[in-house]
């Protein structure tokens, strides 16, 4: 096979064969990653032209009733500083992102039973009288299809669920007697349901093949979801997994690019883990094809205690407050910021 053909296909038809995306992870070399990157871009300029959609993000709880092993706020961690934030703290952060520019408010947290849907209802209520012209993304984990309905009714626009991995062994190694099937039933309903729903999987994970990465790429492409997290696996130090090594910004790098000429019009951010490994990961992540980033609109007094994994970047223009800041740092790299929804094209 020959590699450029397989991105020139991709290019072309925004697909490819399980066989072909392996071979292309395979014998990816410096030359055929220029050309990926560079057909990648081209496709979001297709469908985006240079402009960044950016999100304030609320991260609500520290608080997870599972007990992921990649996970800072697992729950078996007794490190973990745990908080949540109350109906009143969240619409202050919302209102605060409204007032800086960002049309899009994201809510997230760990899996936190004191979220019931009464309690999500009225925040979503609220946030959506405040803000009317604003969409709301959920990030709140697995519920059942009532639930999700409910929440969708009330006014959330989007719901972000990473599968994580489409690898069931590599899955359930990774999520203590979790179910992998649920996982992907809840993204099913999501879709149903009518949200923009997204989807996700971590690069570099312990024991990840490019066969596994396949089946991430093959999953999304037959899933078509409207957004797409895609970040490096970084360990964190209370974690079982805190010896192994974290995933590189090359690799991200590659699986963005591919992920952006499979679904063209996917919305694909360059994720804060990406920041967080490399001082112009972000940046790299957008000249591949992503297209937002999500500053931190929490409260200063709690973003230290949302310890997902080691390092997590506080620098300040991961900051929503430093908008000014990052609007500079994207036109500086080629790139305009956008205030408005920034939905997917096929939700307009």
């Amino acid at each position: 096979m020959d590699i450029k053909a397989i991105i020139q296909k991709l290019y072309d038809t925004n697909d490819a064969s399980r066989e072909e995306l392996l071979y292309l992870l395979d014998n990816i070399d410096d030359d055929s990653k220029k050309f990926l990157i560079d057909k990648a871009y081209k496709t979001r300029y297709k469908y985006f032209k240079n402009t960044v959609f950016i999100r304030g993000l609320i991260e609500i709880s520290s608080y997870c009733k599972k007990d992921c092993l990649y996970c800072g706020l697992r729950r078996s961690n007794k490190n973990a500083e745990r908080y949540r934030l109350d109906t009143e703290d969240i619409i202050e952060c919302a209102k605060r992102g409204d007032k800086l520019g960002y049309k899009t408010i994201v809510l997230q947290g760990g899996e936190d039973a004191f979220y019931t849907d009464e309690k999500m209802i009225e925040i979503i209520k609220v946030i959506k009288k405040e803000l009317p012209t604003s969409a709301l993304t959920l990030s709140i984990g697995e519920r059942s299809y009532d639930s999700y309905k409910k929440l969708y009714e009330a006014g959330a626009d989007r719901f972000l669920l990473r599968h994580e991995s489409a690898t069931k062994s590599l899955y359930e190694s990774i999520h203590n007697n979790e179910s992998f099937e649920e996982r992907r039933r809840c993204l099913r309903d999501l879709k149903e349901i009518g949200f923009q729903a997204g989807a996700g999987f971590m690069v570099g994970l312990p024991n990840q093949t490019n066969e596994d990465l396949v089946n991430d790429l093959r999953f999304v492409k037959e899933l078509e979801p409207a957004m797409c997290g895609i970040g490096p696996f970084i360990p964190h130090k209370y974690t079982p997994l805190r010896d192994c090594s974290a995933g590189t910004t090359e690799k991200t790098v590659i699986l963005l690019a591919i992920t952006r000429l499979l679904l063209p019009k996917v919305l694909l951010p360059a994720t804060t883990a990406l920041a967080s490994i490399d001082s112009n990961g972000r940046n790299e992540g957008l000249r591949a094809g992503a297209n937002v980033i999500m500053p931190n609109l929490s409260p200063m007094s709690v973003r230290k205690k949302y310890s997902l994994y080691n390092n997590k970047a506080f620098i300040l223009d991961e900051d929503a407050e430093y908008r000014n800041s990052i609007e500079e740092k994207l036109k500086e790299a080629g790139f305009e910021l956008v205030v408005s929804r920034g939905d997917n094209p096929d939700f307009v």
